[in-house]
C-alpha cells in the first residue's frame, strides 16, 4: 500500500490546482465537494502510509510451559482511523484460557474458486467460553499442525516432540521495504524475562 502513496499525493496536487485555477466564481456545491475530495485524498494518503509502516515486524507468541502462560505480541489498530496511534499491547494469559479455532474462507474468482484457511488462538473469559481476545496463529507461518505442536510441548514438554527448527528472528525481514520502516519487535523488559523464565 505504501507505493499508492506517490499516487494519491500526486492526484491531490493536480486536482487540487485544476480547482483552484478555474477563473470563475465556484458555487456551494463545488466547494463542498472540494472539502470531501480532499478529505478522502488526505485519509487515503494516510491510511496508504499507515498500514505498511505501523504494525510490526512480526507477532509472535511465547509459549512457557513452566508458568503454564501464553505470551503474545498483540497489535491494535481501527482500520477506518488512521489517525489515530496504532500500537502494540503485548498481554499474557494462562493456557488455562486457550482455545483453537480454525477458519475458512470461500470466494469464487474468474479462474476458480479460492479457499484460504487458518487457525485463531481464541482467549476465554475463566470458567466460560465467551471469547475476550484472538490471535492468529497463522502470522507464524504455522498452520493447523501447529496447535497439535505446541498443545504437545505445553502438556507433556519438549521431550514429546521432535527438535524443532532454528530460531526465528522477528526482525529479520529481508529486503521488504515496508516492513524495514516497519516498528521493530521488543518485548516489554519484565515480561521478557518472565516469559523466558521459570517462576
Amino acid at each position: 500500500m505504501i507505493w499508492f502513496t506517490p499516487l494519491v499525493s500526486t492526484v491531490l496536487i493536480d486536482f487540487s490546482w485544476a480547482f483552484f485555477s478555474i477563473e470563475q466564481s465556484l458555487s456551494f456545491e463545488f466547494w463542498l465537494l472540494l472539502i470531501f475530495c480532499m478529505s478522502v485524498g488526505v485519509w487515503s494518503l494516510w491510511f496508504c502510509i499507515k498500514v505498511d509502516t505501523a504494525p510490526p515486524r512480526d507477532q509472535p507468541l511465547r509459549f512457557n510451559r513452566a508458568r503454564k502462560r501464553i505470551y503474545a505480541y498483540n497489535f491494535n489498530y481501527r482500520w477506518w482511523n488512521p489517525f489515530e496511534r496504532w500500537r502494540v499491547e503485548p498481554v499474557a494469559y494462562d493456557w488455562s484460557q486457550v482455545r483453537a479455532e480454525r477458519w475458512l474462507k470461500r470466494g469464487a474468482t474468474g479462474n476458480g474458486v479460492v479457499i484460504k484457511g487458518g487457525v485463531v488462538l481464541s482467549i476465554v473469559k475463566p470458567g466460560t467460553n465467551e471469547v475476550i481476545d484472538r490471535f492468529p496463529l497463522t502470522t507464524m507461518g504455522a498452520d493447523a499442525h501447529a496447535w497439535a505442536y505446541i498443545c504437545t510441548y505445553m502438556q507433556q514438554g519438549p521431550d514429546a516432540l521432535p527438535p524443532p527448527g532454528p530460531a526465528k528472528d522477528h526482525n529479520d525481514v529481508g529486503m521488504n521495504i515496508a516492513l524495514l520502516l516497519a516498528p521493530k519487535v521488543e518485548w516489554p523488559a519484565d515480561m521478557d524475562l518472565e516469559s523466558r523464565t521459570a517462576p
